[in-house]
């Protein structure tokens, strides 16, 4: 079994940036598709918002409208981790952002349900 281990997070202020990076351990991680997903302020565990992911085969990426073009996703099989460059963020990117990882690793599922794994999470806080 895959364990999952954030770090990286803390407080910015808006238009900064933040590289989240989680440490996986336990099986490699381009054997599973990894992602990262957010809860913020108020919403519920099944309300868990898909950021971005990348496919255990074929290494696709997909993002969520509203971090494209600002995050990207990474893997580095080597050192098995998956990172998460954050730019130009915003008050609205404020939540606690986890890394998960999902079986089906020839596709990407964006839903919260689809994620069987996850680490604790870490705490991203955007001042305006």
């Amino acid at each position: 079994q895959m364990q999952l281990l954030e770090s990286g997070g803390g407080l910015v202020q808006a238009g900064g940036s933040l590289q989240l990076s989680c440490a996986a351990s336990g099986r490699p991680v381009n054997s599973y598709t990894m992602g990262w997903l957010r809860q913020a302020p108020g919403k519920e565990r099944e309300e868990r918002e898909f950021v971005a992911g990348v496919s255990g085969i074929g290494s696709r990426k997909y993002y969520s409208d509203a971090v494209k073009g600002r995050f990207t996703i990474s893997t580095d099989n080597d050192k098995n981790m998956v990172y998460l460059p954050m730019n130009n963020l915003k008050p609205a990117d404020t939540a606690v952002y986890y890394c998960a990882a999902q079986t089906a690793s020839w596709r990407i599922s964006r839903p919260q349900s689809a994620w069987s794994i996850w680490g604790q999470g870490t705490q991203v806080t955007v001042s305006s």
